[in-house]
């Protein structure tokens, strides 16, 4: 190697240690303040209505073996949101053994799933998009909600304890734990929410995924008198051929979670098994960006083993993003669809954004005049249509 290639070499490795250190000084730095403002304090015995608490759970486990918390908001009782939160996914152990942080994400290197809900998480489950209790624009402010939260990498269904190798060489154990930490905080939702009458299942990234998985449990266990029910999926596309494998062998899910998956597509093959099951009884909803630069780049992991997003890598999940779509299509002509095209400078990478439900965004950005705010309250409320298909067209 010539002296100029080892001097960029040098410089790039200066350049990723200074951005990695950057980022998790900034992670740390806000976690501080949250925890100093004490944001969403316990669930007390009296808990006051429009306001954000936190419910630790006994038998709930982050995926490093940490505290697992829910939250949970009292509204209009006849109106429920069960949100199942996105953070990632690990399908095996290179991803078990690299998961997010702020030095990660800042540097570019591979950060595949969030394994604990370090105080920084709270600024991505309460207080923002479809869970902000500030906004006069947001239609759902008003309803009662329980955030399932997520830090398993399983897409809320795994029961296992998984051992890998770490990056620094050290044996380490990622408790997948999604599934027992659903169940717990379903009986805090019905203690809470006994009997609503509209229902909002819904969740965005890894909890989109989750949605078509969980929402029969949540329905036929817990709210079978509900009648007004509505699944929506905001981001939830990611091939990989051995999401079965993965499932039964890797989370160590329970059969009906792994029989479905037939493809390497696990969102359409748990939303056919749903609609087989349960036919029109839902709403059933979807959205995307169509050139999500997150999923993208996990997608180039996937393909090429190179996590990073780029305009070619970006092209192809159009594609994939577009023939999604049209298979939800066949499920039900019904499948309510919410596409868009928007870009925030300097984190999109060139491409679309990742998820909007719980983003400022959810309420302020609009694809052809309308905002993903407004479709979701036409859609709970019976009014269900399609936005932005105009884009893969």
């Amino acid at each position: 190697m010539n002296l100029k290639n080892r001097l960029n070499r040098n410089n790039l490795k200066r350049g990723i240690v200074f951005a990695s250190k950057a980022g998790d000084f900034v992670e740390n730095s806000i976690g501080r303040a949250i925890e100093n403002r004490r944001m969403a304090p316990d669930l007390p015995k009296d808990p006051e209505k429009m306001t954000w608490y936190k419910v630790p759970l006994d038998k709930g486990l982050s995926g490093d073996g940490s505290e697992y918390y829910i939250y949970v908001k009292l509204g209009d009782p006849e109106k429920l949101c069960v949100f199942l939160s996105g953070g990632g996914v690990a399908w095996n152990e290179y991803t078990a053994a690299r998961p997010v942080t702020g030095g990660k994400v800042a540097a570019g290197q591979p950060n595949f799933y969030w394994n604990n809900l370090r105080p920084f998480t709270q600024i991505m489950n309460i207080n923002v998009g479809i869970t902000d209790i500030s906004s006069e624009k947001n239609p759902f402010k008003d309803w009662s909600f329980v955030v399932i939260t997520y830090a398993t990498g399983d897409f809320h269904i795994g029961c296992n304890d998984y051992p890998y190798t770490g990056e620094d060489g050290s044996d380490q154990v990622l408790h997948f734990h999604g599934y027992v930490n659903f169940l717990e905080s379903m009986k805090v939702s019905k203690a809470l929410f006994p009997n609503p009458e509209t229902l909002l299942i819904c969740g965005n990234s890894a909890g989109a995924f989750a949605v078509p998985a969980l929402a029969g449990e949540v329905v036929d266990n817990y709210y079978p008198k509900a009648r007004n029910i509505t699944l929506f999926s905001d981001s939830g596309l990611l091939l990989y051929k051995h999401w079965k494998k993965t499932a039964k062998t890797i989370w160590m899910a329970k059969e009906s979670f792994y029989k479905p998956l037939r493809s390497d597509n696990i969102t359409l093959d748990w939303y056919r098994d749903l609609y087989d099951r349960y036919g029109d009884r839902f709403r059933y909803l979807y959205s995307s960006s169509v050139r999500d630069y997150l999923l993208s780049a996990y997608h180039n992991d996937i393909v090429n083993k190179k996590y990073s997003s780029d305009s070619d890598v970006q092209e192809e999940y159009f594609q994939l993003n577009k023939k999604m779509i049209q298979e939800l299509k066949e499920i039900t002509p019904h499948f309510g669809i919410f596409l868009n095209e928007w870009k925030i400078p300097l984190v999109t990478s060139g491409g679309t954004v990742h998820t909007s439900v719980r983003e400022p965004h959810f309420t302020l950005f609009t694809q052809n005049g309308i905002s993903m705010a407004n479709w979701l309250k036409d859609a709970v409320e019976g009014k269900v249509y399609d936005v932005g298909l105009d884009l893969i067209r």
